[in-house]
């Protein structure tokens, strides 16, 4: 029943938050998936100059299943 509760983040929106990051947005995305930590360090170096950003691109669909399962920091 607790898994009924947890709402898989949609893949498109997470996606769609990590293409405005290019607009100076970083890390939304990243709250988006509940990562509140890692997502204001973000906002507030630039996607860990802007490599962190880049790395998160090929590892968004790891990070949409650990939110949905719960996991993720």
């Amino acid at each position: 029943m607790a898994n009924e509760l947890i709402k898989r983040p949609d893949t498109t929106t997470a996606y769609v938050l990590w293409l405005i990051g290019f607009l100076g947005f970083f890390g939304l995305h990243r709250l988006y998936m509940g990562r509140w930590i890692s997502g204001i360090l973000y906002l507030f170096t630039g996607g860990l100059c802007f490599v962190g950003h880049i790395v998160d691109a090929f590892m968004m669909r790891r990070m949409i299943e650990d939110s949905a399962n719960g996991q993720g920091w």
